[in-house]
């Protein structure tokens, strides 16, 4: 089965070569750093430039100096991160989509299943491959976001490998939820349902965190269950924590449950509950496409 796995794993790397998806992926990550990169520098020279001009120094959140500064580039490198992961979730969606849905409708998959290979083996190899292309792509692209936010900023988040692999675990997430539709749903309406969803959750885990704010516990329950059923905000939020950074706790603390409405700071990571959960996730969302596709008549 191994085997025959990285095949099929191959087979659709080669598939999105073929289809020019690497080269589109590159404009779109050199367009996004050098428009990133020159908002970064424009916001410092901005920011230096008033300070000089009034005296008073840069002030944020009740600091000043250097760590006001990094609190602001913190959050600005938070919000081009928010935006990667909505381009890099979008990837994940219309990638995966036609991966199953196309090749049924078109009879690709029916010849390839005429040979002695299984259909759970055909399905995580497809799987596979987009998997790959899409973390490779998360990791490539974000180091030279992060490299180029360091060089002209200054500022370096504590724990950039782990909010890359929270990214990469988000766009996995929405990979595996598109998969499974695809067994049922034609391509455009799997890769519809599954943004669909995700942004249902996203705004899930927004009211659940104004449910903390404000001490509603029936309300904070609305981004718990959101977080269950799928985990992409969850996993958000643990990009947000390692991206921020330590010091921005202390202000965290003073401004108490307040903070819990607000996606783009966060207080903890997600605890090892959250990410067991997510791995059984996986599981069982990759269990039932296979079990679904192996049950299609083709």
């Amino acid at each position: 089965m191994i085997a025959p796995l990285f095949d099929i794993a191959w087979l659709t790397i080669r598939e999105a070569a073929r289809r020019r998806l690497f080269l589109v992926l590159i404009l779109i990550t050199v367009a996004s750093v050098a428009l990133s990169g020159w908002g970064f520098s424009q916001v410092r020279e901005a920011l230096l430039s008033n300070a000089d001009t009034t005296g008073g120094g840069i002030e944020a959140g009740g600091v000043t100096g250097e760590l006001a500064l990094t609190f602001i580039f913190a959050q600005l490198l938070i919000l081009v991160t928010f935006m990667f992961s909505f381009i890099l979730a979008l990837s994940a969606v219309f990638i995966a989509a036609p991966v199953i849905a196309g090749e049924l409708e078109s009879g690709v998959a029916l010849t390839i299943l005429a040979r002695p290979l299984g259909r759970t083996t055909y399905l995580l190899g497809k799987w596979l491959g987009i998997a790959l292309l899409v973390c490779v792509y998360a990791a490539l692209s974000g180091i030279v976001e992060l490299v180029v936010v360091g060089a002209l900023t200054g500022y370096r988040p504590p724990d950039p490998v782990f909010a890359l692999a929270y990214l990469c675990g988000q766009a996995l997430v929405l990979l595996t939820l598109t998969i499974l539709l695809s067994t049922r749903l034609s391509a455009i309406t799997a890769g519809v349902a599954c943004l669909a969803i995700f942004g249902l959750a996203w705004i899930g885990g927004i009211i659940g965190g104004i449910g903390t704010a404000i001490g509603e516990p029936t309300v904070a329950q609305v981004g718990e269950l959101s977080r269950l059923l799928l985990p992409t905000d969850g996993l958000w939020r643990g990009v947000v924590y390692h991206l921020q950074p330590r010091e921005m706790l202390l202000l965290l603390d003073q401004a108490g449950p307040f903070t819990a409405a607000f996606p783009f700071v966060v207080e903890a990571p997600p605890p090892t509950s959250f990410l067991v959960w997510a791995l059984a996730w996986f599981a069982v969302i990759l269990g039932l496409a296979a079990l679904s596709f192996s049950r299609r008549e083709i």
